[in-house]
């Protein structure tokens, strides 16, 4: 059964792989350095990761397919964007929780790998889908 805690835990997992990307590699690289590094230490640590997936999209009263642009969805339950940049915009959490919205996922995680201690890089969120779990 799917819970907060079960949720709040893989998190916390995923975010540590991510330090220990960021702990090898270090900040001001590109992007696409992270994403494969990170990719790579998700997987050899067991998670489902999947990218950019088809979704379709309630527009109305129709269905339209969708490719999301999304870095990864991680066992289905967490959303996974990574950036290496100076400055975090706006526009970056109100990406992060469209996406959330529209695959249905309750937590996102915005991680921004350009950053001296990545704990400060990282912005967990979570949204109705998160709040309607139980507890344990």
């Amino acid at each position: 059964m799917i819970t907060k805690k079960y949720i709040t835990q893989l998190s916390f997992e995923i975010v540590g792989c991510a330090i220990k990307v960021h702990r090898e590699l270090g900040p001001g690289l590109l992007e696409s350095v992270y994403q494969k590094c990170y990719e790579y230490e998700l997987i050899s640590s067991g998670f489902d990761v999947k990218k950019e997936l088809k979704v379709p999209i309630q527009y109305g009263d129709v269905y339209l397919e969708a490719d999301l642009r999304f870095d990864f969805l991680v066992n289905d339950l967490i959303i996974v964007e990574n950036k290496s940049v100076d400055i975090m915009l706006p526009i970056f959490d109100a990406q992060l929780l469209s996406y959330m919205k529209l695959l249905k996922i309750p937590q996102g995680l915005l991680i921004n790998f350009n950053t001296k201690i990545l704990k400060s890089g990282v912005k967990p969120f979570v949204n109705e889908y998160f709040s309607e779990l139980p507890n344990e």
